[in-house]
């Protein structure tokens, strides 16, 4: 399954606001066996949201989207997604009953605080989406066809997410080796196991640290096989974690 995430946000591209959504959801995504295919920031803009929506979900087996879900004047994504995949754009009855018991249970803590905010617009969505509740927050996500709509902030963008990870679970497989010694050190070898095997080598060199090496593919045998490989024909030496390399140095010291 190839995976293209989509964050939007002003404030991303400002960088008033770190990414940690597009990061995160690539890790889970591919911890799921899915191959994320594109990352994008774009504006909080009706006619780009639209347009790289209508793009994508015609080019990959499914897009997740993240941010501008509210009620402020910049949160219009759900308004633009349903644009992109040519649907109205609706209220939902099932996502009108869960932002007013949202709305009642923190009244019920908050008597202080006076609600006056627009239901249908919080519980809109492009026509015939599915709701993905949003226990953390006010607005909903859902899904609309091969599209994935969650809110921005993370302590409610990913619990929302878990409930559907299943369904981005896929064929790929990884496997993941440190090496004691410079990104250089192995880069012979690692060009040879990605010829030999034909798997993707990823290594990711850390200053003073180990460099974590990785190797991923459809095939799991051929993983195994790759990785032995390597194991045997490396000339340096090669560690299961990063704690082990640490155990290591400590006792050659």
């Amino acid at each position: 399954m190839h995976v293209a995430i989509l964050t939007v946000g002003n404030e991303l591209l400002a960088g008033d606001i770190e990414n940690t959504n597009a990061t995160w959801l690539a890790r889970r995504l591919t911890e799921e066996g899915a191959t994320v295919a594109r990352i994008q920031t774009i504006p909080d803009d009706h006619d780009v949201i639209a347009g790289v929506v209508s793009e994508w979900s015609a080019s990959f087996d499914a897009v997740v989207v993240t941010g501008g879900l509210g009620g402020t004047p910049d949160d219009i994504t759900m308004e633009a997604v349903a644009a992109g995949l040519g649907r109205e754009f609706v209220l939902i009855d099932d996502a009108a009953e869960q932002v007013e018991a949202t709305i009642d249970a923190i009244l019920e803590r908050r008597s202080d605080i006076d609600f006056d905010l627009d239901v249908a617009w919080y519980a809109s969505m492009p026509e015939g989406a599915e709701v993905l509740p949003n226990d953390e927050g006010l607005a909903p996500g859902c899904r609309a066809g091969n599209v994935y709509v969650l809110p921005g902030i993370p302590t409610e963008m990913k619990p929302i997410f878990e409930t559907i990870a299943d369904r981005f679970a896929g064929e790929r497989a990884s496997r993941e080796v440190y090496a004691d010694a410079p990104e250089g050190a192995v880069a012979r070898e690692l060009g040879a196991v990605a010829t030999n095997f034909g798997v993707e080598v990823g290594s990711y060199p850390n200053r003073g640290g180990p460099t974590r090496i990785k190797l991923s593919g459809a095939d799991p045998v051929v993983l195994d096989d790759a990785m032995a490989w390597l194991r045997e024909n490396a000339t340096v030496n090669l560690y299961e974690s990063e704690r082990a390399v640490k155990d290591a140095r400590k006792e050659s010291e």
